[in-house]
């Protein structure tokens, strides 16, 4: 069982914010690298390569990532079918586009705000036919910014609605009790991403 576990990081944050998560999945016996880019300025046109290159350089790995990091790590998978990646746990990742940054796109101001990662949030994918298996773990306390640009009627985490986190073709999904930024510093999605990693499955 391979133990390199990447870890990408979202929208609008540091590699920092991976850390507590990053510290949790070293202590069950995984070895976390935590994966930095400029979600705004530069976007998955950027990173998109460097995760790919990043990849390549080791062995054997897995991915966990949260929200927009979710994206760019199918996408690198995409681009790049070939990446000895066997697993990949999307927390709170909105695969099926992001009403949120649908909805503010409406402003102005959103140009700043979301910068080259706009298209990639809002359309997100179809499917996913890759060779890796890939989980999502979504949340269900609606505590967040997205839900006043989103204007949700349905299950969500404050940024992203639970629906949007489905997507045919998936090894597994589950909802734990978090908030989107909560989802960083769960133990409950800790352990599903321990059990997906090891298994291919989470815990139900």
């Amino acid at each position: 069982m391979t133990n390199r576990v990447v870890l990408l990081h979202g929208l609008w944050m540091p590699g920092a914010a991976m850390r507590w998560f990053a510290a949790k999945l070293s202590a069950a016996g995984f070895a976390p690298e935590i994966f930095s880019y400029h979600s705004v300025v530069d976007g998955p046109d950027n990173a998109v390569p460097r995760l790919i290159e990043h990849l390549r350089e080791g062995d054997e790995a897995h991915l966990v990532a949260h929200s927009l990091g979710g994206m760019i790590a199918l996408q690198a998978l995409c681009d790049a079918p070939d990446l000895d990646v066997a697993r990949v746990v999307c927390m709170g990742s909105p695969l099926k586009g992001s009403g949120a940054a649908a909805g503010l796109l409406r402003w102005p101001i959103s140009t700043l705000m979301l910068g080259r990662s706009a298209t990639l949030l809002q359309g997100g994918f179809p499917c996913w036919q890759g060779r890796a298996e890939v989980g999502v773990i979504a949340g269900h306390v609606p505590h967040g910014l997205g839900a006043l640009f989103a204007g949700f009627h349905e299950e969500h985490d404050g940024t992203v609605a639970v629906a949007e986190t489905r997507l045919d073709g998936l090894a597994d999904h589950v909802v734990v009790a978090a908030s989107h930024s909560g989802l960083l510093f769960s133990h409950d999605a800790v352990e599903q991403t321990a059990a997906f990693l090891r298994t291919g499955h989470f815990q139900h």
